[in-house]
């Protein structure tokens, strides 16, 4: 069995009831039992809304490292933020070695709870050599998902993650995986950074938005991401606001939606997504807002931004690779 190398940050999975209090990576790994060639690194213990861009950054030093010397890896954390760390890594640590992010959905301490489930499922995996060069994906409910794709569906329910518009790679039976389809193209063809410096914000738009947040992103934020309606409409009086942002920061236009892609030239009117690509906003495609504001963050990490400006066709070039990068 392969070497897999399990990075507990904490989460639900490692929950002692209700309150802040978090067992140990030994602990969590103990409900497996035996049967696993597995190191352990007890990396964090927090719930994942409090994980920083300092914490990512280092634990994809240490994902990297791992992975080098030829291990698989695990990283269990809590599922609030798990698709944004799971597409970071994608973007940090390109490998052919499996990386596998898991957690739970009910405590260790609930009837029915989930955690060794999709830990043991996680195991079996990043351990299987038939899922190497799928980059990182998220195993939870026996469902194998693509980093890019995965988003937490649901505030509770145990099959909360899905892949809107794409569906799951494969699944796990009887502890093992059964690949379906492999994503035809990486995330990105070269491995990205990430300065926990860079400043990214996200504003999503709601039904009457005057744009009062967007006054707030200038001479705050490297960069922004529209959370738009629809397939990528804002609200006329917006344009202007958001074209003169896109002379100074790169300003990505995503939808709120949750699922699709937005549109390029199927609406031409005010506020229409041809208006505003017409304006320099650069297009999300398929990311939805969180992810294209991982995407954005990790390409002004590397030197996409600087002293006289933002390299544009860079970063529209990024975003554009997994528009309509489909499944093969």
């Amino acid at each position: 069995m392969a070497r897999v190398t399990v990075f507990t940050l904490g989460g639900t999975i490692s929950a002692r009831g209700g309150d802040a209090s978090r067992m140990s990576g030994r602990e969590v790994l103990a409900e497996l039992g035996g049967g696993h060639d597995v190191v352990l690194r007890d990396f964090r213990r927090v719930p994942s809304s409090s994980l920083t861009h300092e914490d990512l950054a280092a634990l994809a030093a240490e994902v990297r490292d791992t992975v080098a010397d030829g291990s698989g890896a695990v990283v269990v954390q809590g599922t609030d933020t798990l698709e944004e760390t799971a597409f970071l890594l994608d973007l940090l640590c390109t490998t052919e070695q499996p990386v596998v992010v898991t957690g739970a959905m009910r405590r260790p301490d609930l009837p029915g709870a989930d955690g060794p489930a999709n830990l043991a499922a996680a195991l079996a995996v990043a351990a299987d050599p038939a899922c190497r060069n799928l980059g990182v994906l998220v195993v939870l409910a026996d469902e194998i998902h693509a980093a890019r794709f995965a988003r937490k569906t649901h505030t509770t329910s145990v099959a909360t993650f899905a892949s809107p518009g794409a569906g799951p790679l494969g699944f796990v039976v009887e502890g093992g995986p059964r690949l379906l389809l492999r994503p035809a193209v990486p995330s990105t063809p070269h491995r990205l950074t990430l300065d926990p410096a860079v400043r990214v914000a996200l504003v999503t738009l709601s039904q009457g938005d005057r744009g009062e947040l967007l006054e707030a992103v200038d001479d705050r934020f490297q960069g922004l991401v529209v959370a738009a309606l629809g397939a990528g409409h804002v609200p006329g009086w917006l344009v202007d606001p958001l074209a003169a942002l896109a002379t100074r920061i790169p300003v990505v236009l995503a939808s709120r939606t949750g699922g699709g892609t937005t549109l390029t030239d199927t609406y031409r009117g005010p506020g229409s997504e041809y208006d505003l690509l017409h304006r320099d906003l650069i297009p999300a495609g398929p990311l939805d807002p969180a992810k294209a504001r991982v995407l954005l963050h990790a390409l002004l990490s590397g030197g996409a931004a600087g002293p006289t400006g933002y390299d544009r066709p860079r970063i529209t070039a990024a975003f554009a690779h997994l528009n309509g990068s489909g499944l093969a």
